[in-house]
Parts: structure tokens; C-alpha cells; sequence
């Protein structure tokens, strides 16, 4: 897949986390310039969950198998905009922790798909 893409969202999903747990820190709920961050990390992964698809419609193949994944990008996929959803039910300062911690879930994960993928693709 595309390194730059795949460090890119880690860096901007720990940059999220530290951002939404100084709200936490500071007992701020999320606010919308939070949820304005959220959609730019989403973004970036969206276009993640594009080329790695179309990467596995050309015929590229990950080390360790495609199931896995693609089970990882929707996961990735998945991440922030769900807890941005459960810091909505939360108007608290858990709500900031709850976006912070998928925030870092993300950036996790981001390192799980670069070894999954492997050096066959890139």
C-alpha cells in the first residue's frame, strides 16, 4: 500500500488522540472543532480503504492474507467515526477520552495493516 498514506493517518490519529485527551485533561467534552478533526482523519482513511481495495482488485496480494485485511481497513475504517458516535452519548470529558482512545486504536491499527500488507506490495 502507500507508506506515506499509512503514516500519514498515524500521525494524524495520535495527533487527534493527544488533541482530544488535552479536552479530557482540561474536562471539555468534544466539541465540533473536534468532530471537524475526526472527518479529516476519517477522510484519510477512507482513501486508505480505496487504494487498498483497488490494490486487491489488481491483483496485489498482503503477506499474510487478504481476509485479514481487509477485516483491518474496515476496522480502521471504522475506528474514529464510532467513537466520535459514542462521545456524542457521553457530553462529558469521557466522551473526550472515548474519541481519544479510538483515536489510538487507529494508530494501532494503522501499524497492524503496514505488517499485514508486507513488502509484496509496496
Amino acid at each position: 500500500m502507500l507508506d506515506a498514506l499509512t503514516v500519514a493517518i498515524g500521525v494524524a490519529a495520535l495527533a487527534l488522540a493527544a488533541w482530544c485527551g488535552f479536552a479530557a485533561w482540561r474536562d471539555q467534552p468534544t466539541k465540533d472543532w473536534h468532530f471537524i478533526g475526526m472527518a479529516v482523519v476519517t477522510v484519510l482513511v477512507l482513501a486508505q480503504l480505496v487504494i487498498g481495495l483497488v490494490k486487491l482488485a489488481q491483483g496485489e496480494k498482503p503477506d499474510e492474507g487478504t481476509v485479514i485485511f481487509v477485516a483491518y481497513l474496515l476496522g480502521a475504517f471504522a475506528a474514529v467515526p464510532a467513537a466520535g458516535m459514542l462521545s456524542l452519548t457521553e457530553r462529558t470529558r469521557w466522551g473526550s477520552v472515548t474519541v481519544a482512545a479510538g483515536a489510538v486504536v487507529l494508530a494501532v491499527l494503522e501499524v497492524r495493516l503496514y505488517d499485514i500488507w508486507g513488502t509484496t506490495g509496496a
